[in-house]
Order: structure tokens, then C-alpha cells, then sequence
């Protein structure tokens, strides 16, 4: 900043000990240490409001051109789809639709509730086909019988796998 090299320094820390002494140099070099923290704080503190004066005048251009934007956009057309879209999300976070009940048309009856119906009894034809998979060791499952459709099959992949077990 003043650009002063170490020569200088020494030049004025000469001069200063002639001139004020040395016992009175400690106390001199204490106040001008002082006085360089104070001129750096009011240095400092005016670079922050200049700063802030800065953003501040930022601030009002960015909400003078967004107010312009938004008068541009409100200008159009009355079915304006912002305006449309603007007006859905409003609805849409409404709450106090949620605090109200769910109203239930008295037109439709509530049907009674059904009650639980037991399992059919065993009758002899169970038993017999359990004992008949007992007497075979094969596991008892009751399943639905379904009807296979009759599947068409190819000579082609017989022969194929005969010929890969010749080989």
C-alpha cells in the first residue's frame, strides 16, 4: 500500500529512537499500535456499509424489475393459464376442507356386516381319498381341478433329442 521496505523502516525506527528516547519509545509504539487498530476498525465497519448500501440498492433494482414482470404477466389475457394454474394450487392447498367430516349421501344404505360362515363337513368321500394318499405316501393338498387343454406335440424335438442322446 505505501510500499516501505525494510531500509525505511529501520531509517525511521532510528530517527524515532533519537528523537523520543528510549525510555519513553515502549509507550509511543503502544499508542500508534492503537491508533492504526482504530483507523483499521472504522475502515473496516465503513467497507461493510458500503456494502450493504450496495446490496440494498441490488435488492430494490431486482424487486422493481420483478414487479414489472409480474404486472407483464397479470396484463394478458383474462384465461391466462398462470392465472388458472395459480387459482388450481390455491384450491388444492386449502385445509380447511380437510377439518369438516366426509359427508355421506343418504341415498345409499350401508350394508350389514357379513358374518362369518363355518367350513363344510367332512363327508366319507374326504376321508376315503386322505387315506387313499396316506396309503401311498403322498402328501394330502386340496386343489381345483381344472381342465388342460390338450397340448399339440412336435415330432421335430423327439427326434432332436434322440439324435443328441445317440451322440
Amino acid at each position: 500500500m505505501f510500499d516501505i521496505g525494510w531500509s525505511e523502516l529501520v531509517l525511521i525506527g532510528v530517527v524515532a529512537l533519537i528523537a523520543i528516547g528510549p525510555k519513553e519509545l515502549p509507550g509511543v509504539l503502544r499508542m500508534v499500535g492503537q491508533w492504526m487498530s482504530k483507523a483499521r476498525k472504522m475502515a473496516a465497519e465503513f467497507q461493510g456499509q458500503f456494502q450493504e448500501a450496495m446490496r440494498e440498492a441490488e435488492m430494490a433494482d431486482l424487486k422493481k424489475s420483478f414487479d414489472e414482470v409480474k404486472e407483464a404477466a397479470t396484463g394478458f389475457a383474462s384465461n391466462n393459464p398462470l392465472t388458472s394454474l395459480q387459482k388450481d394450487v390455491s384450491d388444492a392447498l386449502r385445509v380447511d376442507a380437510l377439518d369438516k367430516p366426509a359427508e355421506t349421501p343418504a341415498a345409499t344404505a350401508i350394508d350389514p356386516p357379513v358374518t362369518p360362515t363355518a367350513p363344510e363337513e367332512p363327508t366319507p368321500a374326504t376321508f376315503m381319498e386322505a387315506e387313499a394318499h396316506a396309503a401311498t405316501n403322498e402328501p394330502l393338498a386340496i386343489t381345483r381341478d381344472v381342465e388342460q387343454a390338450p397340448v399339440a406335440q412336435d415330432t421335430a424335438p423327439a427326434e432332436a433329442i434322440k439324435d443328441a442322446k445317440a451322440s
